[in-house]
């Protein structure tokens, strides 16, 4: 049986929501509408609050087409068995026909569910 410090612990979850972080990231660039399939709410850089399904509706339809993210800095806090992520990115995305590079701060709450963290709601801003 293996024993973990606290210190340990830490790191091993702060690995782990970043790589959940990462992994809805790729799903995005990807096109991957059935691994991002779980619900929450995403609040754009608009300030529209958009529900889950509509976001995912959209990307189907080709109006959200991710092309290539960026991953610049990530930070984590974890309190129990919830999260917190910012991380800044440049999204290569074409959204509504407007082709961009967008300098993305995402802030991302994560809730810890059996053995994987979950993304409860997202909320993208500029930098």
């Amino acid at each position: 049986m293996t024993t973990w410090t606290s210190d340990e612990l830490t790191r091993i979850e702060h690995a782990e929501v970043v790589n959940a972080y990462r992994a809805h990231l790729q799903a995005m660039t990807d096109g991957d509408t059935d691994t991002l399939d779980d619900g929450f709410a995403l609040t754009h850089i608009t300030g529209y609050v958009q529900p889950k399904a509509e976001w995912l509706s959209q990307m189907r339809a080709g109006r959200f087409d991710y092309h290539h993210v960026d991953e610049k800095d990530v930070t984590v806090g974890i309190e129990g068995d919830t999260a917190r992520l910012v991380g800044r990115i440049i999204a290569d995305a074409t959204v509504y026909g407007a082709h961009a590079n967008w300098p993305l701060r995402l802030t991302m709450d994560y809730a810890h569910e059996g053995d994987t963290w979950t993304a409860l709601r997202s909320v993208a801003t500029t930098w």
